[in-house]
């Protein structure tokens, strides 16, 4: 398993990348894994609301449909279109191309609420 050390991470497998005001999303190598194969990411919309620890989007894999978590409130700005046609790509890139979604932090100081990457590795593996 990878657990960038750049990276903070929530306890519900999410990861979250820091530019300025705006944490980039995806989910952990960890939970990937364990979707198995990703068929259908169902995008929070550009422009909407996100509450942190609230379920702002979806990700179907062949075992199950699962919640995704905003890790911090905020605005939508982003979200990565390229996974429409091939969602697969949160299974082959997960901190890369298989991105998710980007939010303009309402707070930042919400950040200090989420885990580093020795936290997270030691939370998966307990």
């Amino acid at each position: 398993m990878d657990y960038p050390e750049h990276l903070k991470y929530s306890s519900e497998h999410e990861w979250v990348a820091v530019d300025g005001t705006r944490a980039r999303v995806g989910i952990t190598d960890y939970a990937q894994d364990a979707l198995g194969d990703v068929v259908f990411v169902n995008l929070p919309t550009v422009g909407a609301t996100v509450t942190a620890a609230a379920p702002c989007a979806e990700v179907e894999s062949t075992k199950s449909v699962s919640d995704i978590y905003a890790p911090v409130s905020g605005t939508i700005v982003a979200v990565n279109s390229a996974l429409d046609d091939a969602p697969e790509k949160v299974n082959d890139d997960p901190y890369g191309d298989g991105w998710l979604f980007v939010i303009e932090m309402r707070d930042p100081g919400e950040l200090d609420a989420l885990m580093d990457a020795v936290a997270y590795r030691r939370m998966v593996e307990e």
